[in-house]
């Protein structure tokens, strides 16, 4: 085999890889955070779930650099069913293990975290029809301190991520 046929059969393999482990998404997008995370921005998505029957696991997806001075984030999310019903939830996600150590994914000073919203524990079903509205803001604070982090650093990227469970 020829170094140029070696090239093309790892380069396809891969392809086939990338595109064969991603098959459970449905829905995957990503806003861009300017500079700092101010704490009054809410990052939106609106999704048209292409099934009120099917389950799903639903990710908040996070890029992160080592400007980001935290091992844990606290994010308020609400989602709003299509009819107007409203469920807000405070979340904690570990983002450091106690070294320091940034736990998401990536070679470089970006970290990649897949973050479970919804589905981990209750299999989620999208049982309205139309479009769903999720909302996401950072609610951190600084330990005994009253007020909030204002502008958080170190925070590129949110994004928001439906995927098929395999159980359907």
């Amino acid at each position: 085999m020829t170094r140029s046929n070696i090239f093309l059969f790892l380069f396809v393999c891969s392809s086939i890889s990338i595109i064969s482990c991603d098959s459970n998404r449905i829905y995957d997008s990503y806003k861009s955070v300017p500079n700092k995370w101010h704490q009054d921005s809410v990052i939106s998505f609106k999704v048209n779930p292409p099934d009120s029957i099917k389950t799903y696991n639903l990710f908040i997806n996070l890029r992160n650099t080592n400007a980001y001075k935290y091992s844990n984030l606290f994010l308020i999310t609400q989602m709003i069913y299509p009819h107007g019903k409203t469920i807000t939830d405070t979340l904690e996600y570990k983002m450091a293990d106690p070294s320091g150590k940034f736990l998401g994914n990536g070679y470089t000073n970006i970290k990649e975290n897949k973050l479970w919203y919804k589905g981990h524990d209750n299999k989620f079903i999208f049982n309205e029809t139309g479009t769903y509205t999720i909302h996401i803001q950072h609610a951190m604070r600084e330990r005994e301190k009253i007020n909030g982090i204002v502008e958080l650093e170190g925070i590129t990227d949110i994004g928001f991520r439906i995927e098929n469970t395999h159980y359907n």
